[in-house]
């Protein structure tokens, strides 16, 4: 066979790059990965499934009944609201270009992007989407510390507000290329952007709100246990998209992550219906599923960084430190953070993110993990663990005053003691939960 020489080959690459330039573009275009592309399709509907109806049912099983339909309503209605927002510019504050505080406008509405627009290794619209489910659930978060007793036109206004003021902007700090970033803060899957943003906003809500009527002195349990239990069981399994799904990729970043989270979750729920059977006498149902939230939450920032033992050590970790900041913050301060938003989500997302610092050096024998960046210490990541954890807690907790400040002078943030009694289901939907 004559072989062709290499200067004759190389001009009639050269002529066909010319007579069809787009094959030459062909060539250079981002293509996605089907594999990935897949698994972030899945993580998706799972992280969107933790509040609808996962969150949905764990807090309508927590509230009375007279208010079940109510934290429903909400719940649903700030998923709506969230995905037009995240659509209308929250995905371009957080993730377009800008400066360290925020994107810029230029993705706003999704302008530029089409079916053939890369993130990475995704379709961008796959990584809209998975993304916008994050900004679902953490608002949706927040209602658990003010539930029972809030105005709904409050909350919705709140909800708008807080996604674009804090969330957004939060997320670009640490996930878009932001100033938390560039720092290099470890946080794989929200343990600042969601679990201290929304442990925060809930305990200022609650503070701002105020106590629900009679509480400290009338008894206010969950009014259907089983339906907390069934939320609770889709969030664990939906978590597994939350955190596995944060890898961004089908690889071992994903499957170390879906296996730590599950230990942590198992270590938190089991520490903490055993403190429970020690102190009072008897496991609970209540108990052992908010001891399964507390280690997710906890586990989340560390979960793509840290290995099976450091998982386990840090469940069992928040079984016990968000057990205790449940009964100090209802207890000794008397706060009605009606469904242990902050002693959960918020106390759990700053030991977890604080616990990278740690737990993610490759030289701590069985707790080892993925390793830190070349050069840093542990106590120079664990300086900015710190950093971020400060940094987000404060402006979250600013940001969340001012904004109930602001929306107070627009409607009431909540309603009478005579609607609370009554309940607010009639009151603010004209509906019951339960026709008995």
């Amino acid at each position: 066979m004559m072989s062709v020489p290499r200067p004759v080959l190389r001009g009639l690459i050269l002529l066909a790059s010319l007579l069809f330039p787009a094959l030459s573009r062909a060539a250079d275009t981002p293509v996605a990965d089907t594999g990935n592309s897949a698994w972030i399709l899945s993580s998706t509907a799972l992280v969107l499934f933790m509040t609808l109806p996962g969150l949905a049912l764990f807090y309508g099983g927590l509230v009375r009944s007279k208010n079940v339909l109510n934290v429903l309503m909400q719940c649903f209605s700030i998923a709506c609201v969230s995905s037009l927002l995240w659509y209308l510019v929250g995905y371009s504050i957080a993730f377009a270009p800008g400066n360290g505080f925020a994107g810029g406008l230029d993705r706003a509405l999704l302008l530029g992007m089409d079916k053939s627009t890369v993130s990475g290794t995704l379709p961008e619209s796959v990584f809209v989407m998975f993304q916008m489910t994050f900004a679902i659930i953490t608002p949706a978060l927040i209602i658990g510390g003010i539930a029972e007793r809030a105005r709904f036109s409050a909350v919705m206004l709140f909800s708008a507000a807080w996604l674009l003021c804090v969330y957004a902007p939060v997320t670009h700090w640490v996930w878009g290329g932001g100033w938390l970033q560039q720092m290099g803060l470890l946080d794989f899957a929200g343990g600042t952007v969601v679990h201290i943003t929304a442990g925060v906003a809930s305990l200022v809500c609650a503070l701002v709100v105020g106590n629900r009527h009679g509480f400290g002195h009338t008894a206010m349990p969950p009014h259907n246990m089983t339906m907390t239990v069934t939320g609770a069981g889709m969030l664990w399994v939906g978590w597994f998209g939350f955190n596995a799904g944060s890898a961004l990729a089908a690889n071992g970043d994903a499957g170390m992550a879906m296996l730590v989270t599950h230990l942590s979750a198992a270590a938190g729920a089991f520490t903490w219906l055993c403190i429970e059977w020690v102190r009072f006498g008897k496991p609970s149902a209540l108990g052992a599923v908010t001891g399964m939230v507390a280690g997710l939450g906890t586990i989340t920032p560390a979960s793509g960084f840290v290995g099976p033992a450091a998982a386990v050590l840090i469940g069992v970790t928040a079984g016990f430190a968000c057990f205790f900041a449940t009964l100090w913050l209802k207890r000794v301060m008397s706060v009605d953070d009606s469904l242990d938003v902050f002693p959960v989500h918020g106390v759990g997302g700053v030991i977890g993110t604080l616990a990278v610092g740690i737990f993610a050096s490759s030289g701590l024998g069985v707790f080892s993990g993925q390793g830190l960046r070349e050069g840093v210490s542990i106590a120079g990541q664990l300086a900015t663990q710190a950093c971020g954890v400060a940094a987000v807690a404060l402006y979250t907790a600013f940001m969340t005053w001012l904004l109930l400040k602001l929306i107070s002078f627009l409607t009431p943030l909540r309603v009478t003691v005579e609607e609370e009694t009554e309940g607010l289901d009639i009151v603010l939907h004209n509906e019951r939960g339960y026709d008995l």
